[in-house]
């Protein structure tokens, strides 16, 4: 199997409930950042015994990079959520894992889903080539404030935006921003932990504020003939220490 492979059938099996599948972590190290949940194997062997009736996971895209696998998946856990899981692999073992959760939402302005849109993967040759491009628009646009340059890196005759809150195009993009602004909701985003891609499609997780607030941004792209045409997003408050179970960090 591939370690796609493994982290899928990992994740259905909240659908299962197969064991069997806790074979794909290696036991002696695993090293857990949802700061919700206890660290190491143990903890995460846990959750499968202590899962509702109605827990379940659906994985709607997978990707690899390297030693990470990411996906992007609707749960049912305790009430439905959205998510993006990244998982590291040490020799065909999973060794560490991120994720960032929302409850899921209703379509936004632009009747778009949380977790609808394109799933094929294409372009593979063009991978180290999309993840700069987006490293760029983060640093460049959302880090330094060079919005005169968004247009260079979002298509801005097409801009699928899955984002409950914003609608379709740079238009529906700008009047969001300038909402939040005014609610005194100010984005920004202080630090770009990583960014993993496969193709037409690249994850980044970075750190920041959302109205003065410790927040985590995982953001999913699309992209086309060098420009960024579909995006999907988590963003979710990082919690105070005192909360935290695990000492890990949420990156």
């Amino acid at each position: 199997m591939t370690n796609k492979e493994k982290v899928v059938a990992l994740l259905n099996s909240f659908n299962t409930r197969d064991k069997s599948v806790l074979s794909y972590i290696n036991p002696n190290k695993y090293i857990q950042h949802n700061l919700s949940s206890g660290d190491g194997y143990e903890a995460f062997a846990g959750i499968l015994d202590h899962l509702p009736p109605e827990g379940s996971a659906k994985v709607v895209r997978a990707f690899e990079d390297g030693d990470y696998v990411f996906t992007h998946a609707e749960y049912n856990f305790f009430g439905p959520q959205v998510g993006f899981d990244v998982f590291r692999f040490e020799d065909g073992l999973i060794v560490e894992h991120w994720d960032n959760l929302i409850e899921k939402q209703e379509p936004n302005p632009s009747g778009r889903t949380q977790t609808d849109g394109e799933t094929d993967i294409s372009d593979k040759a063009k991978t180290e080539a999309n993840k700069q491009l987006v490293r760029d628009l983060l640093e460049n646009v959302f880090m330094k404030g060079e919005m005169e340059k968004i247009g260079t890196y979002i298509n801005p005759t097409k801009y699928i935006q899955h984002n409950p809150n914003v609608a379709d195009g740079l238009n529906g993009l700008g009047e969001a921003m300038k909402i939040m602004a005014e609610q005194g909701m100010m984005m920004e985003y202080t630090k770009i932990h990583k960014v993993l891609g496969e193709g037409n499609f690249v994850l980044t997780l970075s750190e920041g504020k959302l109205g003065g607030a410790p927040t985590a941004y995982y953001d999913l792209f699309r992209l086309e003939n060098g420009q960024i045409v579909e995006h999907w997003d988590i963003i979710s408050p990082i919690p105070p220490k005192q909360e935290w179970k695990n000492e890990n960090g949420k990156f």
